[in-house]
């Protein structure tokens, strides 16, 4: 088997003479050589090993090598081939080049010469490789550049973003309100295939009935009063990207009907239309609502629940990841020196624990609100003055000590926490963290109650 640190060049030349040549003057230059003496024979050395570049003859019996090289461009659109060729071969060798070969070099050639189209065809391949990874890279940070955290909880949100991204599968994403819902469906949209086209959102909670069904399926004009001109609507303006339809639990019943009628058939009819137009986008659901809870009281379709709950990404709140606190708030205290002076600003111990301590019912958002403020009201130092008074006096019973270092939990607080971190190693899953905690279902309950959990 070829060498993992040396770069591969695949020799094929019917001329045994000639094949050794080139096999012991590439080897001499520090490279894995492989080589066939036909390019049916080649097809397979390239198939089954790791090839950086091949250099193949152009005449040869059987297939030839232009033939190759469309077969081996077939294997991999990326391949490095090299065509050698007679001086009186040249038309063929430019016929090559327009199929993609990456040079040629004529026979008889300069030792040097052929070493040189053959190290800068490496160095090609080489740079193709780096550019493509550094892109991957910053994919993968962009991606998920404001979802800040380490926990356990997030990193299998992040894990089920990553597998379901590839697939075009309808994903409902679950979480109370300013955890991140359209973050991670940025997410899921920017790891896809559908990258390069449009992310559009809508808010189905925030526009009337009349008004959100021609946002999402479009009108005609004059089907309405209003409606001054055609619309095409978001779900054909989406392309082939992705369409996110926040807060899917406020959509009115009969806008569910028509919603799950266009998911089925794969089209759209626009309002005042008679005809239906297809669609491609992917739908990505999200709601801070229980939908199944919605279904079983008769506000939400149950078909239209399975239909959009493919895969479901349930992100926890932030009350149940408190290990990401400080990382979230390094993050907002640096974005928001950028967005002011580029100066940054130390945060106190004892504002820290605060911060560290609060409940954070409206989760991500309002962790970054409170950073933000305390920012601006600061002048050196971020310190428990700079805090709301709700923050200062709901940060938990064991909040006592201005003093880092002598603060100690109350057996509540480590209660309190402990049940946290056990619904959030279970994925919220009650009934399995009451029997890991030893305790009746509905003891947990009255204990979530007490702790303001539910």
């Amino acid at each position: 088997m070829p060498s993992d640190d040396k770069n591969n060049v695949l020799v094929v030349e019917d001329e045994e003479l000639m094949r050794r040549i080139l096999r012991e003057l590439l080897e001499k230059e520090g490279y894995e050589v492989l080589s066939a003496d036909s390019a049916e024979s080649a097809l397979e050395v390239f198939a089954e090993n790791r090839v950086d570049a091949t250099l193949t003859d152009i005449k040869m019996s059987g297939m030839d090598g232009l033939q190759l090289l469309d077969s081996i461009k077939a294997i991999d659109e990326n391949a490095i081939v090299i065509i050698m060729t007679a001086y009186s071969s040249v038309d063929s060798a430019v016929a090559a080049l327009r199929k993609g070969a990456y040079d040629y070099v004529t026979k008889p050639f300069v030792n040097e010469d052929l070493i040189q189209t053959v190290r800068n065809a490496l160095r090609t391949k080489q740079l193709f490789n780096e550019n493509r990874a550094l892109k991957r890279e910053l994919g993968k940070r962009f991606s998920f550049s404001e979802i800040i955290g380490k926990s356990d909880a997030l990193q299998s949100v992040f894990r089920i973003v990553e597998k379901v991204a590839a697939t075009d599968a309808s994903v409902l994403i679950q979480g109370e309100s300013g955890t991140g819902k359209e973050l991670v469906a940025r997410s899921i949209h920017h790891h896809s295939p559908r990258s390069d086209s449009p992310f559009l959102a809508v808010n189905c909670g925030a526009l009337p009935a009349e008004l959100l069904e021609s946002e999402l399926f479009g009108h005609l004009k004059g089907s309405f009063t209003g409606a001054q001109s055609d619309r095409k609507g978001l779900f054909r303006s989406a392309g082939n990207g992705s369409l996110l339809l926040d807060e899917v639990g406020e959509m009115p019943l009969p806008l569910q009907v028509k919603l799950l009628r266009a998911l089925q058939e794969q089209e759209i009819r626009p309002v005042g239309s008679s005809r239906s137009f297809p669609f491609d986008a992917r739908v990505i659901a999200a709601t801070n609502k229980d939908l199944e809870k919605e279904v079983q009281e008769d506000n939400f379709r149950e078909d239209l629940y399975y239909r959009l709950n493919v895969i479901e990404v349930n992100i926890p709140p932030l009350r149940q990841r408190r290990e990401d606190i400080p990382l979230l708030i390094r993050h907002f205290l640096a974005k928001a020196a950028g967005a002011q002076d580029g100066r940054e600003k130390p945060i106190s111990d004892r504002a820290m624990a605060a911060l560290a301590n609060y409940s954070w019912p409206g989760n991500v958002r309002e962790l970054q609100n409170a950073v933000e403020r305390a920012f601006i009201l600061s002048d050196e130092e971020i310190d428990l003055d700079h805090l709301t008074n709700r923050i200062k006096s709901d940060s938990g019973p064991g909040y006592r000590s201005n003093d880092p270092e002598t603060y100690r939990p109350t057996l509540e607080e480590t209660e309190r926490r402990y049940i946290q971190e056990v619904l959030a190693a279970v994925n919220n899953d009650k009934a399995g963290a009451a029997r890991i905690l030893g305790i009746d279902l509905s003891t947990l309950y009255r204990k979530l109650k007490k702790y303001n959990e539910l």
